[in-house]
């Protein structure tokens, strides 16, 4: 019974519960014994990857109604109003976000070992920065392959670009301002707002007797609008360990956060069957806001190329490479377990909006435990920006391409480690990478001003970047699920290894002698005697 119990614990905390357990569309998990005839068959296997199947076919029925709904003129309300689900199915996971972000980082810190959490982090952050590295190298290569903004002899002009570029801040200001979103003032403001860096023109005279004027650039903070991320898990990590540092008495805040999680994981699956139809709403909407798509290819389309190869080569070759060579199975069916998420990612391009999906994807489909999936992947979403550190690093070649500007081994070194670090503070926002590109541009020298190119095709480029982000986040806790298993069976064969020693070095041992027992025995011995010769 202890071995059973000992058993079902170990299942639980490896995450591989849920091959007994049924699935999240309500179906048994699969059947390792009479498969039954070949219909039966089919239909577990629909019904086992029901939800995937909805979200591939919402993928493609929305495709299909956008073209045909692009045909009829439509007002600018009615194209509104044909997005109006998938905008239901964005607000709904963006309304979730806090509460899980906060509630499993707060109960994940709080149930693992200080020292375990450290070493899980470190292996975390060593795995993006590595991935994001590599991202960051395939985007500046296919930059120079593809060689997209050569050989045009004027800068493309796409018509319908607003005013919309981000203002140019001093690379040092970005960077103090990453800091200070570390530690936010005020933790309730910064579930809808961040720091950011302005500059005021101050006029002083010239202190030397003469008539000078000098103007200097001078920051100043103001708050933008946008959830600072970066804040809420840094705080939510550190209250989890003083938790857990607190013993008996923060036993009950634990249990009261766990709680918290597991009720706002209902709403996520909930919120999954919902998916479909969110996304099929979504990208139908999004073909028909598109305007003069020909004249838009034909100018940019040797960028969007050159970023949807480097994404697609570091999304199918090399993290499921890198995740085969390490645990030695197959990263393709890993893939298949997260896809209603990637698929989401694809709808929504944000990252933020999809890790309540992906967690539930890798908890239940890939047997990712809890205490890893609900403290890795916050910190993924956060941190680890793969498909946009990709993405910058293209734009940045491109951008100097245009102005015929020939970059040197400093300047291509510059916008690789630029484009990595930067992108930790990226926002897991729509067009969030396009804000952090004025950083690589400024610290290489390049205009501001092109950016409006870039932001004129970002619409599709931050769908593959997103998709590319919370893969690497995914397959970043199914790697830290494999060193976390592997730990666990070298430390259980090393107890067992130990015990046979200790068993080996002592003589055999004699059986207990009790002088009660014996005297009870010789009792019973001689009464048993008496009355069998009172018989005789």
């Amino acid at each position: 019974m202890a071995e059973k119990m000992d058993i079902e614990e170990r299942k639980l905390s490896n995450g591989e519960a849920h091959l007994d357990a049924p699935l999240a569309n309500g179906t048994s998990g699969p059947d390792k014994g009479n498969r039954g005839p070949l219909s039966q068959r089919v239909k577990r296997i629909v019904m086992a990857n029901l939800l995937v199947i909805l979200t591939v076919a919402g993928v493609i029925v929305g495709v299909f109604i956008g073209l045909g709904v692009r045909n009829a003129t439509l007002t600018r309300t009615q194209v509104i109003y044909v997005g109006f689900p998938g905008e239901l199915l964005i607000r709904l996971l963006k309304m979730i976000i806090i509460p899980l972000v906060v509630c499993s980082l707060v109960s994940g810190s709080a149930s693992i070992d200080p020292k375990a959490l450290g070493k899980l982090g470190g292996w975390a952050m060593l795995f993006f920065l590595v991935t994001t590295l590599i991202a960051s190298s395939i985007g500046v290569v296919m930059a120079f392959i593809l060689t997209p903004g050569s050989g045009t002899l004027s800068k493309p002009k796409v018509q319908g670009l607003g005013d919309d570029v981000p203002v140019a801040k001093e690379v040092i200001d970005s960077f103090l301002d990453l800091i200070r979103n570390l530690f936010p003032s005020n933790l309730v403001a910064a579930a809808f707002q961040s720091y950011a860096t302005s500059y005021k023109l101050v006029t002083k005279n010239g202190t030397d007797g003469n008539l000078t004027v000098a103007v200097e650039k001078v920051p100043f903070g103001t708050d933008q609008d946008g959830m600072n991320i970066l804040g809420l898990v840094v705080f939510a990590i550190v209250f989890g360990v003083a938790l857990r540092k607190l013993g008996e008495e923060g036993e009950l805040l634990i249990k009261f956060f766990n709680s918290f999680n597991e009720a706002t994981m209902v709403l996520v699956s909930w919120i999954m069957w919902y998916a479909p139809i969110g996304i099929m709403f979504l990208v139908a909407g999004k073909i028909v806001e598109m305007e003069d798509v020909g004249n838009l290819f034909a100018s940019l389309g040797k960028y969007i190329a050159c970023c949807v190869i480097g994404h697609a080569i570091h999304g199918l070759l090399v993290l499921p490479g890198i995740y085969f060579v390490i645990t030695r199975k197959n990263p393709y069916t890993f893939l298949w377990g997260i896809f209603t998420a990637l698929a989401t990612a694809f709808g929504t391009s944000s990252s933020s909006a999809t890790l309540p999906l992906m967690m539930k994807c890798v908890e239940e489909n890939n047997g990712v435990s809890k205490h890893i999936s609900r403290f890795i992947l916050p910190i993924g979403a956060t941190v680890n920006m793969d498909g946009a550190a990709l993405f910058q690093c293209v734009a940045a070649v491109f951008i100097a391409q245009l102005n015929n500007t020939s970059l040197n081994f400093i300047q291509v070194f510059t916008i690789l480690v630029t484009a990595t670090a930067s992108s930790v503070g990226a926002a897991g926002i729509p067009a969030g990478g396009v804000l952090t590109l004025a950083i690589i541009l400024e610290a290489v020298g390049l205009p501001t001003n092109d950016i409006s190119l870039i932001l004129a095709v970002d619409w599709l480029v931050d769908r593959t970047c997103t998709v590319i982000n919370v893969e690497g986040d995914a397959f970043g806790a199914g790697l830290l699920q494999h060193f976390v298993d592997r730990g666990s069976k070298q430390e259980e064969e090393s107890a067992v290894e130990l015990s046979e020693v200790r068993l080996d070095g002592l003589p055999a041992a004699a059986p207990e002698r009790s002088p009660l027992i014996e005297k009870r025995y010789r009792d019973g011995a001689g009464s048993a005697q008496a009355s069998a010769d009172g018989d005789v």
